[in-house]
């Protein structure tokens, strides 16, 4: 970074972090470093145990750091609680709200007057072909809408950075191509900055501005790979030309055969 370059929206230095177990100490984290720029989509990927949900824990204050530094433009903080947007693989919903009630549960939480929560997350449920369902309740839902309504309650309260981990593993592959294309479309439409943990190395190309790959635990960075291609379409950057080649070398950084990969993938 310049002299006059801005600070990163999100920048994490050398975060540590171990574990007590009966067996002894158990090191997860080694020494992670990586940032995100106002507006970025970024990914990390890594072995299945190497730290990724871990940091992601640290990062929204489930978790205390054993050492290293966290900063939100340019402000050191001990975690982001209350500043980011967290989705897990699992939507969590609660079954006995309707699908607007679950929407609208972080504007609650803020505070937000009732009339004034329905009528944002209104909007977001058009956006996302949810709002003649708002009046369901979860079991009525496919696992994609469920997703979609896990997503509009992540985006709803604004928050500076959405932190998504493994959101859409569990979904089929048309759905979350589905999912993938209206995520990005969103996030770029209202500038939002998104860190990415996948085991998908197809879905971290497709989807990101930079990868970063961290080992096997103790979780190190290991590389980071700017990802250029010609859109910012998820099915479509599945079919440029570079994109074999950025998942060929991935493939590589993770050490798993190329006739694997579809397997690891999945």
């Amino acid at each position: 970074m310049t002299a006059n370059a801005p600070a990163p929206k999100l920048q994490v230095r050398d975060l540590h972090k171990s574990f007590t177990t009966p067996a002894g100490v158990v090191p997860v984290l080694d020494g992670i470093s990586l940032d995100a720029r106002s507006g970025e989509f970024i990914s990390i990927i890594g072995p299945s145990g190497c730290g990724k949900s871990t940091l992601f824990n640290i990062l929204t204050g489930l978790l205390s750091h054993d050492a290293g530094t966290i900063a939100l433009d340019g402000q050191q903080l001990r975690d982001l609680r209350g500043r980011v947007g967290y989705m897990l693989q699992r939507d969590l919903l609660m079954p006995w709200r309707t699908v607007l009630d679950n929407v609208i549960v972080g504007l609650e939480v803020r505070g937000t007057p009732r009339r004034q929560s329905i009528e944002q997350a209104r909007e977001y449920l058009h956006t996302f072909g949810l709002l003649q369902f708002q009046d369901s309740y979860p079991k009525a839902l496919s696992g994609g809408m469920r997703q979609r309504v896990a997503l509009a309650r992540t985006l709803l309260p604004d928050p500076d950075v959405l932190l998504l981990d493994e959101p859409f593993s569990a979904l089929d592959y048309q759905t979350r191509l589905f999912l993938e294309t209206m995520l990005v479309e969103t996030v770029s439409r209202k500038g939002k900055t998104v860190v990415l943990v996948t085991h998908d190395i197809d879905e971290a190309i497709a989807l990101s501005e930079r990868i970063f790959v961290l080992s096997a635990r103790p979780g190190r960075l290991k590389s980071e790979h700017r990802i250029q291609l010609d859109t910012r379409s998820p099915l479509e950057a599945r079919h440029d030309p570079r994109f074999s080649g950025y998942f060929d070398l991935l493939c590589q950084e993770l050490d798993i055969q190329t006739g694997q990969a579809e397997k690891v993938a999945a």
